[in-house]
Order: structure tokens, then sequence, then C-alpha cells
């Protein structure tokens, strides 16, 4: 979940080129927090797909959840309406989603808050609630998991959902656990991740390695990048953190469209530790990712690529 950052989107996502484990932290404003994008509508139909036929892996929760998950959804349906007129409606108790034709009633919905929350948006939402001064995940509406499953980290507290991150412990499970704690409601920051794919599939619960067969050739059409926008807040009166988890996959040769950027993530990829670069399932697939990446940073200009894939 928070096992590494880089602290926005465009160049900077690869750190001009260096890499470091860091919460890289930024404020987000309320019109940000799960805006609707261009894709909101597909994005929502896989999920109602995937809850359709894998519901125990994309949706969880303990008992206890019950109270943040309707605060969340309460919430949602006054920030919802309110920032974002044109695609969502609310009329007495029925919450209409005009990007999908779907309308909810809310009071009379047989779907637990959490998971009807969880439809509403492209963001999977994640609840995390404090028990003995330590934050541990209590229900999850997960859709897009890159490389973890909810059943083995449902009940977990942050710092054994984070142990299999390379350094995550001394570097980061102090100040996590502080930020976690300190955090006011009100108050909402987002981070981004970043990674490297062999497949686009949003849901992508067991990690595996890229081919090391691949050619450099084809790398720019056969590896995609995956970036997620993870953002924060507590909730007022429950007092939970919604980890709210947006994820984006690109075709790669599409997602570097400059030299710099090539060249940043090159950096950023011979920065990373081995340790790092087998977690994130890179390593066997470096030489030739290096190889592309080295080209295409060379590269005088890099157009535009219009077709499909």
């Amino acid at each position: 979940m928070m096992g590494e950052a880089r602290e926005s989107t465009g160049n900077a996502l690869f750190a001009g080129g260096r890499y470091r484990l860091a919460m890289g932290l930024t404020a987000l404003g309320e019109d940000e927090w799960l805006a609707p994008d261009a894709d909101l509508r597909e994005t929502l139909a896989a999920k109602r797909d995937l809850l359709a036929t894998r519901r125990d892996d994309a949706f969880r929760f303990l008992p206890g959840a019950e109270s943040p998950s309707a605060e969340l959804l309460q919430l949602l349906t006054v920030h919802l309406p309110r920032h974002y007129p044109a695609i969502y409606q609310l009329a007495d108790d029925l919450l209409r989603n005009c990007a999908t034709g779907e309308t909810w009633e809310l009071a009379a919905s047989a779907l637990h808050p959490l998971d009807l929350a969880g439809r509403l948006v492209a963001d999977d939402l994640c609840l995390l609630q404090s028990e003995a001064g330590s934050y541990r995940l209590v229900g999850a509406s997960l859709c897009a998991p890159n490389r973890w499953r909810l059943d083995e980290r449902l009940g977990q507290p942050l710092a054994a959902i984070h142990a299999p991150v390379p350094g995550y412990g001394p570097a980061l499970e102090r100040p996590v656990e502080h930020f976690f704690a300190a955090v006011k409601p009100g108050r909402i920051v987002a981070r981004v991740n970043w990674g490297i794919a062999d497949d686009p599939t949003r849901f992508q619960p067991v990690g595996r390695d890229a081919d090391p067969a691949l050619a450099a050739a084809d790398v720019g059409t056969a590896l995609w990048l995956r970036v997620e926008r993870q953002s924060l807040r507590r909730l007022p009166q429950s007092g939970a953190i919604v980890f709210a988890i947006r994820t984006a996959i690109t075709r790669l040769d599409r997602a570097l469209r400059t030299g710099d950027d090539a060249r940043d993530m090159a950096g950023a990829l011979r920065d990373m530790s081995p340790a790092m670069r087998r977690y994130k399932h890179i390593e066997a697939v470096a030489p030739a990712l290096l190889d592309w990446l080295d080209a295409r940073g060379q590269a005088p200009a890099i157009v535009r690529e219009t077709t499909g894939g």
C-alpha cells in the first residue's frame, strides 16, 4: 500500500532519475478527491463484473467495520453531488450516477455500505481503524490490487501489511504510524507509486516476473507503466482512515512521452536496489528495459503513437 513513493505525476514521477523510499505526501483538494475521469463508466463496469464473479477476492470486511463504512458512504452522498453534479445527482434518498445510468436507493440498498461506496467511484477504497494505537485494515473494496491479496492483508496492522517491502521498517514504519495517528479530519493528502507490468489487467492480486526473454525492441509495446495515486483522509466520527487508490495503466511507449521521461526512469531503475527490483518483479526484464529506455532517451524526438493497444 504505502511501500514506495514518488512526489507527483509527470516527469517528477521518476524523481529526476533517483529512487528512494519516502512518504512523499502532497495536499489534495476536496474537488480532486475521488474525481471522476473519462474512463469512469468502463472502470465501474469492470468493478461490477469482478464483484459479480470474484466477490470474495475484491470485497471483504471485518466485524466493526460497519460504522466507518456507513460514515464513508454518507460522506460520498454529500461529496460527489456537490463537487461533480454533472455525474452524481441526489434526490431524497436516490443517488444517480449519470455516467453508468445506475440509481441507488441508499437506505434500502442490500449492499454493505462499503461495497456500495466502492461501486460509486473509480478508486479502490480501503478502511483502516485504530486498535490499541495501531491501525489495521478492517475492510476494502479492492478491484485493482497491485500484487497483494485482500484475504491475506485483512485484519493486519500497517507494519505487517508493508513487511514485504524492502527497507520499509527502518525507513517508513515510524513516520507512517505517526502520520496516521496525527492526520486531522478535513485534510486530504496524496502520494504516487509506479511500477512495471507485462499485463494491463487492473485486477492483479498475484505478482509475476516479466518474461526474461523479452527483447529490447519489444519493450515499449509489451510492458505497461502502472501508476497508483493513493489518497488518505480521516473520517471525523469514527476516526477511521480512508485509503483510496486510483490506478492508471498505460503502455510504456505511450507513457514515456519525452527523452527526459525515459532517462529519468532509467536512472530510477539503476538507483533502485536489487531487492526492490525483485519485489517489483522487474529484475528479470531489467536489462532489456534499460536498453530500451537508453535508446529512447537518446532519440531527438518522440512522436505520439496513434495505434491501438
